[in-house]
């Protein structure tokens, strides 16, 4: 299995590599710079404010535990994406719209809480036109 996973990590990394490659020769041929910078504008204005609250080794049981308050702007969402670890999350204020792996969209409120298994996709949104979603993430993860 971890021969599986090191030629889908290598594999991804030559995919994001090609496409970097791809929009750079782009950019440089058309002389359409603008477009980096964009970019580069929505990668700082993601609606997301991240504070760590926590990092704590686990020398006992061979982890690390990391807890992160997450804010995030009315309307805004992460991409889709995984943890290496055990995430678990704590909604603090707000609504939040959680999806992970293949079960459906699950709309969660102040007080519920949910879990992502290590490795599979997931994402989440604040659905709200004008409150701020506020959640505590939690990740039990190997040190790296």
């Amino acid at each position: 299995m971890s021969n599986l996973r090191s030629m889908l990590t290598h594999a991804s990394v030559a995919t994001l590599a090609a496409i970097s490659s791809g929009l750079i020769t782009y950019v440089v041929v058309t002389g359409r710079t603008e477009i980096l910078a964009l970019a580069t504008a929505h990668a700082q204005n993601a609606g997301l404010k991240n504070t760590e609250v926590m990092n704590q080794a686990l020398p006992d049981v061979g982890r690390v535990i990391h807890l992160t308050l997450s804010e995030r702007d009315p309307g805004s969402s992460s991409p889709l994406h995984r943890h290496q670890g055990h995430s678990f999350g704590f909604i603090v204020k707000g609504t939040s719209e959680v999806k992970i792996g293949d079960e459906p969209v699950r709309q969660l409120k102040a007080g519920d809480a949910y879990y992502d298994p290590p490795g599979v996709l997931h994402m989440v949104r604040n659905p709200s036109p004008d409150k701020q979603l506020k959640y505590l993430q939690i990740e039990i993860a190997q040190p790296k």
